[in-house]
């Protein structure tokens, strides 16, 4: 049987890709772990291309990949070959082949397997180390983000069919996953294609009923047209954690028009209040883009202003980054210089920190249930329903015996740093 890794770059939507994919050839390969660094029969790469930085490092993968003479084939796959398909076949000639981020079938029969139809809902966990798994809900955005470049990758929006959905869910408790982290380029318009209106809060429910699934978290929120039966069922169900990823990208009209956001400043402060009022303890992240064409310093002000009022739990950013083909590319002036960008993002992320560390400080005494995600020299890493996986901190917590990974149990917060928090389990 012939040796096959896969590198995945980029979000969690590629790593749900790559776990479609290695379902669908899991008879035909051996797989070996991502950081395995021995030689290969066949490595994959699937690529990030959204912006400057992650195209960077999908190139410096691939050219590493090459360099390295240690996979007799290498294929390259995701959103980078899917947006440069005419160009990196020539550049990159040693290379055997190119698939897009659509590009399933062709990629599974490049790999000689059979590709069928209707096994979209199997996944398989192969790492096996940690409690939870991302569950893809939809395919492509309708959404036309001046900034943005997923339409043109991804394509229109398409929502996966419920019940697939729940198959899907029932495969990944079935190997131990204990929490599901919903995730789409636009969770909110989940439904429409397929019911003819919004259908997330349904589709959460549904999911909850699943043996085994003890937590469910909702990432990549849209704020325009938010459902806020998605609220309701946040704030009666325990099994939905009160946690909302919610992209707001800024608060300046003037930004969020060039934007193309469909919301104003006024509105999406209203949804915040909603959310807050609605949902009481509810954990918000969100993501803010500083250096947008138009963004003076009045802007930037307003945003700082903003996030202190918000005080939003999480937050992360990113610079501007005029990405071709998008509206703002063609339309837009990139005006803003790239050191004043660098500093708003400095800024912006001081401030952030600030806010961290108090929110952290403030359950400092509290006691709180949490997910056992690893165990490294005699302390086990987790999770409360406050953090979500791979881009929150993490509550540290000494190893107690009989508690493996995957349980759940009990501990008081005892101390924290502006991310992490320590803790100390309850007497069991």
């Amino acid at each position: 049987m012939q040796t096959l890794r896969v590198i995945t770059l980029g979000c969690s939507k590629n790593t749900v890709d790559t776990s479609h994919l290695l379902y669908r050839i899991k008879d035909s390969y051996k797989i070996l772990p991502e950081d395995d660094e021995g030689p290969v029969d066949v490595l994959l790469i699937n690529t990030c291309g959204f912006i400057g930085d992650a195209k960077q490092q999908s190139i410096d993968t691939i050219l590493e990949a090459v360099a390295g003479g240690q996979a007799g084939r290498i294929l390259v796959f995701g959103c980078l070959s899917q947006r440069y398909m005419a160009d990196l076949p020539e550049l990159i000639p040693e290379v055997d082949g190119w698939f897009g981020a659509r590009d399933m079938e062709p990629l599974v029969k490049a790999l000689g397997c059979e590709y069928r139809p209707g096994e979209e809902a199997g996944r398989v966990i192969y790492d096996g180390h940690h409690p939870y798994a991302f569950l893809k809900i939809s395919e492509g955005c309708d959404r036309r983000c001046s900034y943005c470049a997923i339409p043109l990758i991804r394509g229109a929006h398409r929502s996966v069919p419920e019940e697939k959905l729940i198959e899907e869910a029932r495969s990944l408790a079935a190997q131990g996953v204990k929490e599901l982290v919903v995730i789409a380029q636009d969770t909110t318009f989940y439904g429409l294609d397929l019911y003819g209106k919004r259908t997330l809060a349904h589709l959460l429910r549904k999911l909850s009923e699943v043996d085994g699934i003890t937590r469910i978290r909702l990432h990549y929120s849209y704020p325009q047209g938010f459902p806020e039966d998605v609220l309701d069922e946040m704030a009666a169900n325990p099994k939905i954690c009160r946690y909302i990823d919610i992209p707001l990208q800024h608060i300046s009209d003037k930004v969020l028009s060039a934007m193309h956001r469909g919301v104003d400043g006024e509105q999406t402060r209203a949804l915040v209040k909603k959310f807050r009022e609605k949902v009481p303890g509810v954990v918000l992240r969100t993501t803010m883009i500083v250096g947008h064409p138009g963004e003076g310093e009045a802007e930037f002000e307003e945003l700082l202003r903003f996030v202190e009022e918000a005080r939003f739990e999480r937050l992360g950013a990113f610079t501007y980054s005029e990405e071709e083909g998008t509206f703002g590319a063609e339309n837009l002036k990139d005006d803003v210089p790239e050191e004043i960008k660098k500093d708003r993002l400095s800024r912006l992320m001081a401030l952030q920190e600030k806010i961290s560390l108090e929110y952290n400080r403030s359950r400092v005494g509290s006691v709180e249930k949490v997910l056992v995600d690893d165990c490294a020299d005699g302390v086990f890493v987790c999770r409360s329903g406050a953090e979500s996986p791979e881009v929150d901190g993490e509550i540290l917590v000494k190893s107690v015996p009989g508690i493996s990974i995957g349980d759940e149990m009990e501990v008081r917060i005892t101390g924290c740093d502006s991310y992490d928090l320590i803790a100390e389990p309850l007497e069991v």
